[in-house]
């Protein structure tokens, strides 16, 4: 149903108790100001361009929605209707939630990891197989107390997918049993004669056989957008594909099942994975499927570039979030990645610790319990619009040219979308640099001190962009020489600039040694020396102390062998380099890396 904008539209705060634009504009304004987030003389309707926050997509996130933003949007549907935004409706009717999907791709899995892991929540397992993973001539043994009759399989090996679904559905017929109708044999990749081989199989087999893998694209650091709009360009290509081997329209449909990832960026997740199906709708329209075989099977795993190497841990709380916005935008299927997942190849505990989140967020959140429980939240219908519209317009320009025909899609559309991927990756690593994407454990609080959990090395290592990478090749290598940090007056005055820069410089794998509270310039020099004189310093104490004798003490520091000079704070005391909150934090400590190598 269509939503139309009201003269004074109620904002719904609290239970009973609604607000106008007016009265939230000037309680926000007053808290932005306490806060000097907005000037004293700014409006009050300022607080929305404060607070409204611009994904890497240009897109515009509003701190609130309102009804006239869904004016003239289109009707959504119900959900398992089309056009789909609200759930597939393709879940399978036993599960109580989504999916629980296992990932395995360990040469050494044995087949009571498989057994244990389906036997403690799991639904579905995930083998990557060939060189990146397991072996084909293990499948039988690995799969023989697996019924494969109530727990669907899905394939990953691009370098062979016909070897792996052929191997897969040779165990199915030694057994005598008919695999899972919601099990994939993988078909994906570029070679689409390939692709056909398998979903030609499967469709013989009863099961799906081609798998729109759009998170390898997100693996090398693709916005939303484009994560959308190259899984369209590739589903696209495989219709086309299978329409000219033979399979109906509406048989071809019924082959693909999409991937995505879900990131801790819960709200975007959300709306990206009902943008998804929206598309997947129109694009199936128009070419002729018919409504039932226009539904969307999605497969959502946690985001891999999110995770992070150094306080390895913190990623259970990055795949706690992605894992609920996964339920919550209506996956059928979700993977947690394990935690530990970076560092090399997962354990038994890892695994466990993934799949009992879905565990906790089915069984004990509830969060399956209500159908698209986003469903009409204004921000989010809203985000989801603007996901599809903006993903639409990029998938036409891949795909809608004369030129593309046939295998040369895919590689003139990866051709035309590299640059844009380029683009977000800079600008990506431009905001994590400046800490305005602030990363747990690594660009903000660090500890210098954490020893890695070892792990074994995956047979190849997965080709991924990582947030944090750039940070984390730092700290792989710190600096053998610390900062001296000269802290000026009680440790009430300076603590706060300097717990600032001791997580700056920890975050480029800098340690500090500390003078501690100190009363004049004669103290901080005396604490100096007896550090043993080291050549880079960094002065942390308040305002005032910078006004009264800050340039002092740089000038005395200088006389007692201080051969570079940081200042923490907005402060010109003759200093060499300033630490303050916004700078280009992976340039700051570069730059004092190599001053400490001199």
């Amino acid at each position: 149903m269509r939503r139309m904008a009201q003269d004074q539209p109620a904002v719904p705060l609290a239970e009973g108790a609604d607000f106008d634009r007016a009265q939230w504009e000037k309680a926000t304004a007053a808290v932005l100001r306490k806060t000097r987030r907005l000037a004293e003389d700014a409006p009050d309707s300022a607080v929305w361009d404060a607070l409204t926050t611009t994904t890497l997509d240009g897109l515009s996130i509003t701190p609130l929605g309102t009804p006239e933003s869904l004016a003239d949007l289109p009707d959504i549907g119900l959900p398992g209707r089309a056009p789909y935004t609200r759930g597939s409706g393709t879940a399978d009717p036993e599960l109580e939630g989504w999916d629980v999907r296992g990932w395995f791709t360990d040469p050494e899995t044995t087949a009571e990891d498989l057994v244990t892991e389906l036997e403690n929540g799991a639904n579905s397992l995930w083998l990557t197989l060939g060189g990146r993973g397991i072996a084909f001539d293990r499948l039988p043994t690995l799969l023989e107390p697996v019924f494969l009759d109530l727990a669907p399989v899905v394939l990953d090996c691009p370098e062979d997918p016909v070897g792996a679904a052929e191997a897969f559905v040779a165990v199915c017929r030694d057994k005598g049993v008919d695999p899972h109708p919601a099990t994939n044999l993988g078909g994906t990749g570029t070679d689409l004669e390939s692709v056909v081989r398998v979903a030609t199989l499967a469709r013989d087999t009863g099961v799906r056989g081609v798998l729109v893998d759009a998170s390898r694209l997100h693996d090398r650091g693709a916005s939303d957008v484009q994560e959308l709009a190259w899984s369209m360009m590739l589903a696209v290509t495989y219709l086309r594909a299978l329409e000219a081997a033979g399979f109906t329209l509406d048989e071809a449909a019924a082959q693909l099942e999409f991937r995505y990832a879900a990131t801790d960026e819960q709200f975007p997740t959300i709306a990206k994975l009902r943008a998804a199906r929206a598309l997947w709708n129109r694009v199936a329209e128009l070419s002729g499927i018919g409504e039932a075989a226009r539904a969307q099977r999605q497969h959502v795993v946690t985001s891999r570039p999110m995770m992070a190497r150094y306080d390895t841990y913190t990623n259970m709380l990055r795949t706690t979030v992605a894992a609920f916005a996964a339920g919550v935008g209506g996956a059928d299927a979700v993977t947690v990645m394990p935690f530990d997942e970076p560092l090399g190849l997962p354990t038994p505990f890892s695994r466990r610790i993934a799949r009992n989140t879905s565990a906790l967020l089915i069984h004990e959140s509830h969060v399956a319990k209500v159908i698209d429980p986003a469903g009409g939240a204004y921000a989010v219908e809203k985000l989801t619009d603007d996901l599809a519209m903006a993903s639409w317009a990029l998938f036409t320009e891949l795909d809608g040219l004369d030129e593309l025909e046939g295998v040369n899609d895919l590689a003139a559309a990866a051709e035309r979308i590299e640059p844009l991927i380029e683009a977000v990756r800079q600008e990506r690593a431009a905001q994590i640099a400046r800490r305005e994407r602030p990363i747990t454990g690594v660009s903000e609080f660090p500890n210098l001190g954490e020893t890695l959990p070892e792990r074994r090395p995956y047979p190849v290592a997965p080709e991924v962009h990582r947030y944090a990478g750039e940070f984390e090749a730092m700290r792989d290598h710190p600096a053998v020489q610390p900062v001296f940090l000269a802290t000026m007056g009680p440790i009430a005055a300076h603590t706060a600039r300097a717990t600032f820069v001791t997580n700056l410089l920890a975050a480029g794998g800098v340690g500090v040694g500390s003078a501690g509270a100190t009363d004049g310039v004669d103290a901080v020099v005396d604490k100096y020396r007896e550090a043993g004189a080291p050549e880079v310093v960094c002065l942390a104490g308040a305002d005032a102390a910078y006004a009264e004798w800050g340039a002092d003490l740089v000038g005395a520091l200088r006389e007692a062998g201080a051969r570079h000079i940081v200042v923490a704070g907005r402060a010109d005391l003759g200093q060499d380099a300033t630490a303050v909150a916004g700078l280009d934090a992976l340039a700051f400590l570069r730059a004092l890396r190599e001053e400490l190598q001199r």
